[in-house]
């Protein structure tokens, strides 16, 4: 519902620093906003802010920062409490009173009343800071599943923070340094996971941890909810009836679905027309009294079209449907100012389309409502399918690494090749391609340096398919998919809210036996047989379909002069990242042949460029 920032530092700073800050958030919370200065009891100063998008109690009653009585704690929250009703009745029944209807105070007495264990005690989506004056201390805590980002920033003489890097890029005690070695994460993987940034010294806030900060002491980074201990803990008591299992999982969803259209301003929702945004729809229309706003965006191209089958799903189920058509002009006026909404290098294209129905959505509704989280819940991505497979050869592919396939294989498609080399236990389920790797190597004046996520080791999970996915929800979904819903949503001061994701029905989905969810090579099929349920299957029984961009066309034509420019020899010596002769050979070989590896590697570098140029050049501020 907003934006946070602020610091903690040795250095005074002054009202106006602290207000270029926040306002470089202002399309995050365009509503009101709030900077104020302490200095601590150890001397030090300390700056909160908030830019605030009113959804629950629009009056000024729900105004950040917000004080306790005593002005020992103040609070700043970027988000929502879906329990925060429940909360607050238990913190009444102690004799704890309200002035506001705001579950930003509930937040705030949460903590009075339960310290840090209140972080366990909410459902929602948030990042928080508090300043607990009568400690002397910031905590930073982010949402259990990452919903909501939170950066920090720290060296010796500062603590600085903010729901984006721009905040933290604009107060005088950030030292702008590169961080080299996630560039080999970035092209593998299209952005950075937590808990690393592009920056030197600065961190993602990792989902389901909180930070302690005292000066003089580095920071405490605590757990207050774990999703591999969980997993571990839930799938040791797994659902033995599949119908008493798929019941409470509708129930949940449900539940969770009602949660999330609560709100003091219009809700709408993302209907791709796939079975994600369909459940969620089909139970929101159940719920509402009436008509739901649902919102498509459709592409000229019929190969890339779903909006037909949304628009199909919507009048089925009888709601006020929206739908925009458009063509690659749409798209491509978007990226000017994509490195200004997503603050590090990310070359996931699907943040255009995502922009463009955040945009459509914003005209008549404040929040809106997506089906992210499925497919890594339930075994939703083609990849699972591979991953399936690969483990069934993984003993051929080893056989045929032995008899000296890591030299040979090259020879063969980069899958298959990737299945040879797969030999590492601790890394099964990532399959980095190694053509990929090898691009890399060529590529980065550094060499190529391993993206593997290091947390696979200690997934201790044989099926290669449940190991992925808990993989993906610890590191795609909140990184990418989440990423780029938050900043694309946000960008139009829209706020996104995911049901699927409601950790309880990602707890409960950790009950569930495998074969729930994939079933005689049938993904999602416990979320499916809900969906049909509500919907004709007619209607939804065909191939995932994504959001569909251009690349190669575009780098080839409208973006060619850019690429080019970026490419240029003598730049690249002067930046010191790139090798020059390879990036020419790249660019070469993707406008002479239509390999996906070209193209993304190309896009990837054109995307990096663009970044680094807005960003480390000075040209932004």
């Amino acid at each position: 519902m907003c934006g946070i920032c602020g610091f903690y530092s040795k250095t005074e700073y002054d009202t106006d620093i602290l207000t270029k800050m926040n306002d470089s958030m202002t399309h995050r919370g365009p509503d009101d906003h709030g900077e104020e200065i302490y200095t601590s009891a150890s001397g030090h100063c300390v700056g909160l802010g908030q830019r605030r998008l009113s959804i629950m109690d629009l009056s000024s009653a729900g105004h950040q920062p917000m004080h306790s009585e005593d002005d020992s704690v103040m609070v700043i929250f970027n988000g929502e409490i879906y329990n925060f009703k429940e909360i607050r009745a238990e913190l009444e029944s102690e004799g704890i009173s309200f002035f506001s209807s705001c579950d930003t105070e509930v937040v705030l007495k949460a903590y009075i009343r339960y310290g840090t264990e209140c972080f366990s005690r909410f459902n929602g989506m948030f990042a928080i800071a508090i300043y607990d004056r009568s400690r002397d201390t910031i905590i930073l805590a982010r949402d259990r599943m990452g919903v909501k980002p939170l950066y920090y920033y720290m060296d010796e003489n500062s603590l600085i923070w903010g729901s984006e890097l721009k905040p933290i890029m604009l107060c005088p005690g950030f030292k702008k340094e590169l961080r080299t070695e996630t560039l080999s994460r970035f092209f593998c993987n299209d952005y950075i996971a937590s808990p690393d940034t592009i920056f030197e010294r600065t961190y993602k806030v990792e989902p389901g941890r909180f930070i302690i900060y005292r000066p003089g002491s580095d920071p405490e980074i605590k757990e207050y909810w774990s999703l591999t201990d969980r997993y571990h803990e839930l799938s040791a008591d797994l659902y033995v009836d599949y119908d008493e299992a798929r019941a409470h999982l509708e129930s949940l969803i449900e539940d969770s679905v009602r949660r999330r259209m609560v709100a003091d301003v219009p809700v709408g929702i993302f209907l791709s027309g796939g079975i994600d945004s369909t459940l969620v729809t089909a139970l929101a229309q159940k719920i509402s009294p009436g008509p739901v706003r649902t919102y498509t965006i459709g592409f000229d191209t019929k190969e890339e079209n779903e909006a037909v089958y949304a628009g199909e799903v919507a009048k089925a189920l009888g709601t006020s449907h929206t739908e925009l058509y458009i063509g690659e002009k749409e798209l491509f006026e978007l990226l000017e100012n994509t490195p200004q909404f997503y603050d590090e290098p990310f070359a996931d294209p699907s943040l255009l389309p995502t922009m463009l129905v955040s945009k459509l959505a914003r005209q008549d509704v404040t929040v809106v409502l997506s089906g992210d989280g499925g497919d890594e819940l339930f075994c939703g991505y083609e990849m699972y399918d591979w991953l399936y497979k690969g483990q069934r050869l993984d003993a051929g592919a080893g056989l045929a690494y032995a008899l000296g396939g890591k030299y040979w294989g090259r020879k063969m498609p980069n899958i298959v090749y990737s299945y040879i080399m797969n030999r590492d236990p601790a890394y099964k389920v990532q399959f980095v391609e190694s053509a990929k790797e090898r691009t890399l190597d060529k590529l980065l004046v550094n060499g190529y340096m391993s993206p593997k996520y290091d947390m696979e080791a200690g997934l201790e999970e044989r099926d290669w398919q449940i190991r992925r996915m808990l993989l993906d929800m610890k590191t795609y979904l909140p990184d990418d998919i989440l990423c780029k819903v938050d900043r694309a949503s946000m960008r139009y001061s829209l706020e996104a809210r995911n049901p699927l994701i409601d950790y309880r029905v990602v707890e409960d989905s950790f009950r569930m036996p495998h074969s729930f969810k994939y079933l005689d090579g049938e993904k999602k099929h416990i979320l499916k047989d809900i969906t049909y349920s509500l919907v004709d299957r007619r209607l939804l029984d065909r191939p995932k379909q994504g959001f569909g961009v251009p690349l190669r066309s575009w780098l080839m034509t409208c973006l060619n002069d850019d690429l080019k420019a970026y490419a240029d020899p003598d730049k690249l010596k002067k930046q010191g990242l790139f090798k020059p002769e390879f990036i020419t050979g790249l660019i070469a070989d993707m406008e002479k042949s239509d390999k996906t590896i070209y193209s993304t590697m190309t896009w990837c570098f054109y995307v990096f460029q663009r970044w680094y140029e807005r960003y480390m050049e000075d040209l932004w501020a």
